[in-house]
């Protein structure tokens, strides 16, 4: 059982950046997704990465502003967040598969194909 723990999370203002971690043991065999949901939202993909980090994805809406990244000398996925705003409030998860997401997006994106998840860190961004 691979039990992913997300840290970084905060209050940010507009424009501001956050770094996010995800860790676990053993967590280099695995393909990581980040996820988040938002208030009365549906879960929302965001990025992915392959387990070795060669391949990554991103979904439109962050693809300009967020980059995925991963030490597994650390064990350690990150999420580096940019120019952030209101409307990337939300919780934040990361969460593992073994599938092959990376090259599709609609795969990387859908939380289905993901077998375990962290319990998410909270990004507030406001003034």
């Amino acid at each position: 059982q691979l039990q992913l723990v997300e840290s970084g999370g905060g209050l940010v203002q507009p424009g501001g950046s956050l770094r996010l971690s995800c860790a676990a043991s053993g967590i280099t065999s695995y393909n990581i997704g980040w996820f988040r949901q938002a208030p009365g939202k549906e879960r929302e993909g965001l990025s992915c990465i392959s387990s070795r980090g060669g391949s990554t994805n991103y979904a439109d809406s962050v693809r300009r502003r967020f980059t995925i990244s991963r030490d597994n000398t650390k064990n350690i996925v990150y999420l580096q967040m940019n120019f952030l705003e209101p409307e990337d409030t939300a919780v934040y998860y990361c969460a593992a598969t073994t599938r092959p997401v990376i090259s599709r997006l609609v795969m990387c994106e859908a939380t289905r194909f993901y077998d375990f998840w962290g319990q998410g860190t909270q990004v507030t961004v406001s003034s």
